[in-house]
């Protein structure tokens, strides 16, 4: 069925307002603490009984509507009637759905995927990512309507093959054994180059616009991410650019260049293979600054494939001048489309000699 008077403007911006039905007892007051700060509209269900007689009465006008459900090990039954009743319904099989975990319980997770919930956190969990990750379905689930003029329209998920995440676990831990001594040396000079923490940790947005903690050997300055709108108009991608680039970029340590030139700050990053919030090969995890501008029709193909170690722009063009922003992105967009084990495999011994 189509709706051809649905105003998709409603959430089209960056600044436009997310709409949240929430139900939360144990993380009532981070919740508020958090969403209250942003440009949110926020509505509480005092109890699951309300929050499920709110949502049997939506109507069209509250399918922009995202729902946050606390689930602990005495409501299940009752959140799982919710989430059936929601799902099975044609006008609200595509509300938005977010768990809240008290507990980390795998089951609870595998069925509210299966049934369609759009995604679960575990305590403790952190709210700033629920938030940036709500924007992102609220974006895409815009996307799809307008690309195929029809509501409700299906969800892509990207589930990682079998044989991609057997060769990721393979290789990812066969290197960490054999560099471990390397890993070691590395760690070590960096506390002795310059004052800061060995490894740098940062939000990134991977597949599907999943937010997760990124690893690297620490190749820059204490506090350099600080420094990214001072420098801005520096970048090596020009123009108001999603990517930001510096060529000899004064934040990096003498240390920095030479691990940063020999890709060697990398090698952390098999912690997030080995993990399975990245692949060996894909499109590369973007800094939140970064993944937030690339949410039109052209470009949001990229986060529908895995984030990866590696990948088509690194052994083509990394580094040099004439990478332009719209071949990166193309590259990205390509390898969303077409990737295979084989062209993985090709790409990872192009690496090697990269």
């Amino acid at each position: 069925m189509q709706f051809q008077n649905i105003n998709h403007s409603t959430y089209s911006t960056e600044s436009s307002a997310l709409n949240i039905l929430y139900y939360a007892d144990l993380f009532k007051s981070e919740l508020l603490s958090d969403f209250k700060s942003g440009s949110c509209i926020i509505k509480e269900s005092e109890n699951l009984k309300s929050l499920s007689d709110e949502t049997q009465s939506f109507s069209i006008n509250d399918l922009n509507t995202n729902i946050l459900i606390e689930i602990n090990p005495e409501n299940i039954s009752e959140v799982f009637q919710i989430i059936e009743s929601l799902k099975n319904h044609w006008l609200t099989r595509n509300i938005i759905i977010i768990l809240l975990l008290t507990e980390n319980n795998p089951s609870i997770i595998k069925r509210a995927l299966k049934l369609g919930v759009s995604d679960c956190y575990v305590s403790p969990i952190p709210f700033n990512d629920v938030k940036e990750r709500l924007r992102f379905l609220s974006f895409y689930k815009q996307l799809r309507a307008e690309k195929k003029d029809i509501y409700p329209v299906e969800t892509e998920r990207y589930k990682t093959p079998f044989g991609k995440r057997f060769l990721d676990i393979l290789l990812s831990s066969i290197a960490l054994i054999c560099l471990s001594p390397l890993l070691l040396i590395v760690a070590i000079l960096i506390k002795l180059d310059s004052k800061g923490p060995v490894f740098y940790t940062s939000k990134r947005v991977g597949t599907g616009y999943k937010i997760f903690d990124f690893y690297k050997f620490r190749s820059m300055r204490k506090d350099a991410d600080k420094e990214v709108a001072k420098l801005s108009e520096n970048n090596q991608y020009k123009g108001d650019s999603a990517f930001f680039k510096l060529e000899n970029d004064p934040r990096v340590t003498k240390l920095g260049s030479f691990l940063r030139n020999s890709s060697i700050d990398e090698l952390p990053q098999l912690v997030n293979v080995l993990k399975g919030d990245m692949s060996l090969v894909g499109n590369r995890p973007l800094p939140l600054y970064e993944a937030e501008k690339l949410t039109t029709n052209e470009w949001s193909m990229r986060f529908l494939a895995p984030a990866g170690l590696t990948g088509l722009w690194q052994i083509s063009k990394r580094g040099k001048k004439d990478m332009s922003e719209r071949e990166r992105k193309k590259g990205e967009s390509f390898y969303a489309t077409n990737y295979s084990l084989c062209l993985d495999i090709k790409i990872i011994l192009k690496q090697i000699h990269a």
